[in-house]
C-alpha cells in the first residue's frame, strides 16, 4: 500500500510541477518571478525549469503556491483565453487591485487578492 501511495505522490509532483512550468511558459513568467511566487530560490526555480526538481507536498508552501498559481491561471484562462488577452490583463494597472497583477502575484497577499478578484469576476460569467 505504501508503494501505491508513493508512486500516487511521485505522479501529483510531476503533474503539478509541469502544470506550473506550462503556465509560467503560457503567461511568459520569468523564472525569478516563479521562485516569488513559489517561495523558492531563483536556482531552486532554474532546477525546476531544467526538470530536476520536483515540487512536493512535503514542502508545504511551495506546493499551496503552486496550486493557487496553477488556480489563477484556470479562471484567467476561463476568462480571457492563456494568450495575449491574459499576458495583457496581468501587465496592465489595476485600479480595484492598486497595481499591477503581474507584480502583486509575487507576494503572498498580493496572489491571494488577485485571485480573489479573478474568482469574482469569473463568477459572473
Amino acid at each position: 500500500m505504501d508503494a501505491v501511495l508513493e508512486k500516487s505522490s511521485v505522479q501529483a509532483a510531476a503533474t503539478l510541477t509541469k502544470a506550473v512550468k506550462n503556465v509560467a511558459v503560457l503567461l511568459h513568467l520569468k523564472q525569478s518571478s516563479v521562485a516569488k511566487i513559489l517561495g523558492v530560490s531563483t536556482a531552486t526555480a532554474s532546477r525546476l525549469f531544467a526538470g530536476d526538481y520536483l515540487l512536493s507536498e512535503n514542502r508545504g508552501k511551495e506546493w499551496e503556491f503552486a496550486v493557487l498559481l496553477v488556480r489563477l491561471f484556470r479562471s484567467l484562462d476561463a476568462m480571457l483565453g492563456h494568450g495575449d488577452n491574459a499576458r495583457k490583463w496581468l501587465d496592465g494597472d489595476n485600479l480595484a487591485l492598486a497595481g499591477r497583477p503581474i507584480e502583486l502575484i509575487e507576494t503572498t497577499e498580493g496572489l491571494i487578492r488577485v485571485l480573489h478578484y479573478v474568482d469574482a469576476h469569473r463568477g459572473r460569467i
